[in-house]
């Protein structure tokens, strides 16, 4: 025994890679040892994909996202949600020409005038990706987006355009999804739950910019007003771009009249429509040198 392996602190236990190396180099081949009931279960993806095994899921698409981006030294985050439809000020034209009748015309014009939105959020990743505010050796807020087209390209890009790394949270769904091309893609992850993938958009946010969008959208800005309305998450800003299609969309005004909310309850909202006045609010909220 070598001096090493006589330290009480050495580890006495094989590791599971090393484990699962044993089984690989095994040289019997048997029934049994071919058998599916024979595979090491973590190795086994037919009995991880077992309906009575979702809890072990959900377990590992929260462990994997949140180890990694600790290993990747993420303090916190700016998150953008929007819309995946909503066309770069390049693909205006081609939205245009691609509508034939005059409902389909209508929409696309629509969607055109709110191109601008997506140079606001390649703007806002741009300014808050320049500042490279670092604490504790964890870089604070990195640029987070979904991942996808649009409003989530954008503020990706925007990180791009400045040499900075920033993440998507994808979700598989059942036509192709892939994520954008600036996507850093160590940072670039896919999940199965929505639940999880919205628990991790939360987990190290500390600002949120929400652009304008549609169900996903939705979804995602209610269960944030949320968590911040009841006191499950402390508050943090909450960066409203395009007061007019909200105000279109949702009559917020309303839920206070009708009390169903506490006027108050609106406060939490910050109402933006430059990407420059949506970071002066931050720097304002957080007393930042950038």
């Amino acid at each position: 025994m070598t001096e090493e392996e006589k330290r009480l602190t050495r580890r006495r236990f094989y590791k599971a890679e090393q484990e699962a190396g044993f089984a690989d180099t095994r040289a019997h081949q048997t029934a049994q040892t071919t058998s599916p009931s024979y595979k090491l279960a973590f190795r086994d993806t037919d009995f991880l994909l077992r309906e009575e095994l979702r809890p072990v899921r959900f377990q590992l698409e929260l462990l994997k996202t949140e180890m990694l981006l600790d290993e990747a030294g993420i303090g916190s985050t700016l998150v953008c949600y929007g819309s995946a439809r909503i066309p770069s000020p390049d693909n205006v034209q081609a939205v245009l020409d691609a509508a034939t009748t005059p409902e389909a015309k209508a929409v696309a014009q629509r969607l055109a005038d709110k191109a601008k939105y997506y140079e606001e959020a390649r703007q806002l990743a741009r300014i808050a990706s320049q500042c490279a505010i670092v604490e504790k050796g964890m870089r604070q807020f990195v640029l987070c987006s979904g991942g996808g087209p649009s409003i989530m390209e954008a503020a990706n890009r925007g990180a791009a355009d400045v040499g900075a790394e920033s993440i998507g949270l994808n979700i598989v769904l059942p036509h192709e999804q892939a994520p954008n091309p600036y996507v850093t893609p160590r940072l670039a992850f896919q999940f199965h739950y929505f639940a999880l993938r919205k628990m991790h958009f939360l987990l190290r946010a500390r600002a949120v910019a929400v652009f304008p969008g549609g169900f996903g959208t939705f979804d995602e800005f209610f269960e944030l007003l949320t968590l911040i309305q009841t006191g499950k998450m402390k508050p943090i800003p909450i960066l409203l771009f395009g007061k007019d299609f909200w105000n279109r969309m949702i009559n917020f005004e309303a839920l206070a009249e009708e009390g169903v909310i506490n006027r108050q309850d609106l406060d939490l909202i910050t109402w933006v429509e430059t990407a420059e006045e949506a970071w002066a609010k931050i720097v304002a909220f957080y007393d930042l040198d950038c």
